[in-house]
């Protein structure tokens, strides 16, 4: 049973034993005697039947059950001491037993919504805020149902509040307080870019665009989705002028995966202000990173990639030889993007499709009628890939992969999701049972480049209560805060740096460095077998720990965040500041 699994187990169990506690209290209320010990029974079996999956959950790491061991616990301790013998006596009147059986109810709802609200890192405030409302609820709820609680009783239960207050709820707020991030700062590029090239325009408005027939409002680059295809080769310099003609909320452009220069970077209020109706702005770099990149915009880019602001950027060793094709896989307004593409390719014509996956979700992908190898992920060449065949590759939001073979003289397709993007020819060929490559145990392995680390950050990922803005809000967290407030990883130059990224959460988070590359060291504690892996982009899934290393050797300040741009519009958001 995988982590993610045990995770989302101990919730249903959690759940239950909560409803079975305040269900039994309820109908012993009610004087429902059969109904009230079968739930009343059900939810102490479930209360202590959790403590396997905590246990189990332990054993990935202390960041899943945190909250479960300090706080959960206690509380559902409090729950069988209180309500366990009183059940087990089974009184004639049972209605005197709904008390201590919603007490128990009020103490397993409470630990469950510190997990679900408050999540990593455990606080004492947090503990408090759950004992509080566990008392106050049940003085509520003895007073409606039996005699009225003492005096004593009401000033504890004041004591605890004030005391939770004082201490402070730690609903999604940083452990330590965030300092700011610069945003007027001044990275001076080091590397010469001397006179462009090759020079490119790109001008943002609004579109009608056509998808599979019909007619979708569309943010497009020179009109079109995807923007054009921006090619080089190794020794170029670019040149590319971003116009912005009418997207009211701004424009900027990011070259995902290609480490350019902090000032080049293009997130606004960091490397660069939005680019507004009327203005431009100019980008220049220079294009020594062989390999499959894409561009969008990063103004508020949930919105504006999905509408249609991104595009393809390769860098070749030379011009290509054979058959080159870009794949970017996109969905706009519901519709999937690119439209299917036939393309006859001569038998032992040399073959490479770029993958690209541009949406803020992993896509599965298969390559049907020959055999093919992994060249490259991200930009970066494999060592001895080994031929593959009847394999699927799975390709988290932001990533690439490079696909290679030679045309056989039976036609080939490429799936996206069952659905024919390439091919050469009428393929019908079922891909849906076929395995997905784990690339981290693909090709050849070599010694990793780190004898130790200079600096070692820790990023736990899941959801809580973001009370720190105007309105609250249900947020994606890194180490319990949301952004603005989470600090930054702060390095400097040549530092050796480790990130441990770790997912409570049960949803997928696509990890995405910005201006780096990182070394895949370790998943779940066991490590990278096969080729080195670096990767921009990667998929943390639930329960997953991922180990990844790089060298800061690109000055600036950096976002680092997840790529499923809903989450990181929604506080997912940390920088990486050199000092």
């Amino acid at each position: 049973m995988t982590s993610g699994s045990l995770i989302a187990a101990d919730l249903v169990i959690a759940v239950l034993a909560a409803a079975g506690w305040l269900g039994g209290g309820a109908t012993a209320a009610a004087r429902r005697r059969p109904l009230a010990l079968g739930l009343a029974t059900f939810a102490l079996v479930a209360t202590l039947a959790r403590p396997i999956t905590i246990v189990a959950l332990a054993r990935a790491g202390w960041w899943f059950v945190a909250e479960k061991v300090l706080i959960a616990a206690p509380l559902s301790l409090a729950a069988v001491v209180v309500a366990g013998p009183r059940l087990l006596r089974a009184p004639g009147d049972i209605r005197s037993v709904a008390v201590p059986l919603l007490f128990a109810g009020y103490a397993e709802s409470s630990a469950l919504l510190v997990t679900v609200l408050h999540g990593y890192p455990a606080s004492a405030g947090a503990g408090l805020l759950a004992v509080a409302g566990v008392a106050a609820a049940t003085a509520v709820t003895w007073r409606v149902l039996g005699p009225r609680p003492s005096g004593t009783v009401s000033r504890t239960v004041l004591a605890v509040g004030v005391a939770a207050l004082v201490t402070g709820t730690g609903l999604a707020v940083a452990p330590n307080p965030a300092s700011g991030v610069p945003h007027d700062h001044d990275y001076r590029d080091t590397r010469t870019v001397g006179e462009p090239t090759r020079r490119f325009t790109l001008t943002a408005g609004t579109a009608t665009v056509n998808v599979s027939g019909r007619d979708v409002a569309a943010w497009a680059f020179n009109g079109q989705v995807p923007g054009p295809e921006l090619s080089a080769t190794v020794g170029d310099v670019l040149e590319v002028t971003l116009r912005n003609r009418d997207i009211e909320r701004g424009v900027t452009l990011h070259w995902h995966g290609y480490d350019v220069p902090n000032s080049q970077d293009g997130v606004p209020g960091i490397t660069q202000a939005a680019v507004l109706p009327g203005q431009e702005f100019v980008y220049r770099f220079r294009a020594d990173q062989v390999g499959t990149y894409w561009y969008h915009t990063h103004s508020v880019s949930d919105v504006g990639v999905r509408m249609g602001l991104y595009g393809v950027l390769v860098v070749r060793p030379a011009p290509a030889t054979g058959v080159d094709v870009a794949v970017p896989v996109h969905t706009l307004a519901g519709l999937p993007l690119p439209a299917p593409i036939t393309e006859p390719v001569e038998a032992g014509v040399p073959v490479r499709l770029r993958l690209i996956n541009t949406d803020s979700t992993t896509h599965r992908y298969a390559l049907a009628g020959t055999p093919f190898r992994v060249a490259a992920i991200d930009g970066f060449n494999l060592r001895g890939p080994t031929s593959l065949v009847d394999t699927a590759v799975l390709i988290p939001a932001g990533g690439r992969y490079d696909l290679v073979f030679t045309a056989p003289a039976t036609p080939v397709a490429l799936f996206v999701d069952g659905r024919t993007v390439y091919s050469t020819g009428p393929v019908s060929t079922a891909t849906g049972e076929w395995p997905a490559l784990d690339p981290l145990s693909y090709g050849t392995s070599s010694p990793v480049p780190f004898t130790r680390f200079d600096k070692r950050f820790t990023l736990v990922l899941d959801r809580g209560l973001d009370l720190r803005g105007l309105l609250p809000r249900y947020a994606h967290t890194v180490n319990g805060a949301a952004d603005p407030d989470i600090p930054p990883q702060v390095v400097r130059l040549d530092d050796a740096v480790k990130f441990t990224i770790v997912n409570r959460s049960l949803a997928v988070h696509p990890w995405h460095l910005h201006g780096h590359h990182v070394l895949v060291l370790s998943r779940d504690g066991r490590p990278a077998s096969g080729s080195p892996l670096w990767l921009d982009s990667f998929d943390v899934r639930p329960g997953e720990v991922w180990e990844v290393a790089f060298r800061a050797d690109n000055p600036g300040v950096w976002a680092n965040h997840c790529h499923n741009l809903p989450h990181a519009d929604a506080g997912m958001m940390t920088h990486l500041m050199y000092e």
